[in-house]
């Protein structure tokens, strides 16, 4: 029994000797005590950010100052905004109208005109270019002026022409503005001009013909009436006179306003024909050039192919479509 007790004893002191350590590390976790009341200086941080409150009412007026930029800032703002809101409507207004480049929309006028070759970039420049490499110095002299023009002929058909005043002559030329080369010239001696009538188109009684506009008629040889072959032939050319009319391209734009411009034609073919007049008489018959304002009269009845080629511009360089099945 004694022997049992004490290996009883003996248990016990061991389990002693093992709960023994546990006590020291109990006491260990008491440092964490320090640790915790060493956030205590913590509080002078907090305390050492109220010097803040001064500087905020230290510069009232910069304070002012920088309320002030901020307004200016937040009113230049909305008036950007008001410049460029009305160009983004104005281009969106245009895109809706399929035309993306600004440029304000054509009028049907204008829509139609471009079919006229001598509308394309550079085409009326290379014309008058050519043209004035024909004219001859030493027998026609110095260019006065060249002017797009469209012509009348006895039958009412409406071509296309170039005038060209020279110091002697009157040049009618029938330039073709798709091949780019002149077919015909037509030369006038400004010394036999003895007429200028300028008007509105009439028609006889019983015509059943019509023509809207004014007109300007050049008269060189009053002595001479056109037979009745002539009258009956539309391809006739030996009339003693010629008749123009405005341009269809005339109101296009300010440039061909000016190169299509009749009464500034007239009035240099006045000046022209006096000058040549003076310059070399004509014998037998009088000098100088009268200019009368009166309606221009078309002997043309019936007309029913220059009906169709007036109405389609047959006499015109133009784009006549694609023809094909």
């Amino acid at each position: 029994m004694s022997s049992v007790e004490a290996s009883m004893e003996e248990e016990e002191e061991e389990e002693e000797a093992a709960a023994a350590p546990a006590e020291p590390m109990a006491s260990a976790a008491a440092p964490a005590e320090p640790v915790a009341s060493a956030a205590a200086p913590a509080e002078p941080v907090a305390s050492a950010a109220a010097p803040a409150e001064p500087v905020a009412s230290e510069s009232p007026a910069a304070a002012t100052a920088t309320a002030t930029a901020t307004a200016t800032t937040e009113a230049e703002k909305p008036s950007g905004a008001e410049v460029e809101e009305p160009a983004m409507e104005c281009a969106a207004s245009r895109c809706q109208f399929g035309d993306p480049s600004g440029e304000p929309a054509l009028s049907l006028n204008q829509f139609k005109c471009k079919k006229f070759f001598v509308l394309r970039p550079g085409t009326l420049h290379q014309a008058i270019k050519e043209v004035k490499v024909l004219v001859e110095r030493e027998v026609d002299s110095n260019i006065v002026g060249i002017w797009l023009m469209a012509e009348v002929d006895h039958w009412n058909n409406e071509k296309e022409r170039l005038a060209v005043i020279t110091d002697n002559f009157l040049l009618i030329c029938k330039y073709d503005f798709v091949m780019f080369q002149c077919e015909q010239i037509q030369k006038v001696p400004l010394n036999m001009v003895d007429r200028i009538c300028y008007g509105s188109f009439t028609f006889p009684p019983k015509s059943v013909l019509h023509r809207v506009g004014e007109g300007l008629r050049v008269f060189w040889d009053r002595l001479r009436e056109p037979s009745f072959v002539t009258w009956w032939n539309p391809f006739a050319t030996d009339l003693p006179y010629v008749t123009f009319t405005d341009h269809p391209v005339r109101n296009i734009s300010e440039a061909f306003d000016i190169i299509c411009d009749m009464d500034n034609f007239r009035e240099q073919l006045k000046e022209a024909a006096q000058k040549a007049h003076k310059a070399k008489p004509v014998p037998g018959k009088a000098n100088g050039v009268l200019l009368l304002n009166q309606d221009i009269c078309v002997k043309a009845y019936f007309g029913f192919m220059s009906f169709l080629g007036n109405t389609n511009k047959m006499g015109y360089c133009m784009a006549r479509g694609n023809l094909g099945f």
